[in-house]
């Protein structure tokens, strides 16, 4: 099984808009992203955001691509920037069906670490806006462990 923590795309500044949606170059980002994805047969079952604009943009945009039909989840609670892992990283222990996590940092980071290396407070991944890790259940003595790590800046464009 596969997680897919993902960093929500570039977001315009706090004072231009303080709902913080999707720079027009994070929307750009995250669509490259889909499409490289996509192509890589990455596909998931179901899409789980925070409520902020900015990850739910980020959401919607990858779930058209990568599982048209997914269920896409808002989470108000457990995915916010500084909220603890303990509620998400218990939830995908029961999951099944290869998922996508769409937050914040540092929560996304944290979560990483903890999934990986059973602390939180290790620097397993090093996000930035619209960076996708996969976590593969199974390596690390059954546990998880990152099978990739992909940037946008590693897309081009």
């Amino acid at each position: 099984m596969r997680i897919y923590l993902v960093q929500h795309g570039a977001a315009v500044p706090k004072d231009e808009d303080k709902e913080r949606p999707l720079s027009a170059s994070g929307r750009e980002d995250v669509k490259r992203m889909a499409s490289f994805l996509a192509r890589s047969r990455v596909s998931v079952a179901r899409v789980i955001h925070s409520g902020k604009r900015r990850a739910t943009e980020t959401a919607l945009l990858l779930s058209r691509v990568l599982g048209p039909g997914s269920i896409v989840e808002e989470m108000a609670r457990g995915l916010q920037p500084d909220d603890p892992t303990d509620d998400m990283a218990a939830a995908i222990e029961t999951w099944t069906e290869d998922a996508m996590v769409v937050g914040h940092l540092p929560f996304v980071g944290r979560l990483a670490a903890r999934l990986v290396a059973g602390d939180e407070d290790l620097g397993v991944v090093q996000f930035r806006p619209g960076t996708v890790a996969c976590l593969e259940r199974g390596g690390n003595g059954g546990g998880w462990s990152v099978a990739w790590v992909v940037r946008p800046e590693l897309l081009g464009g």
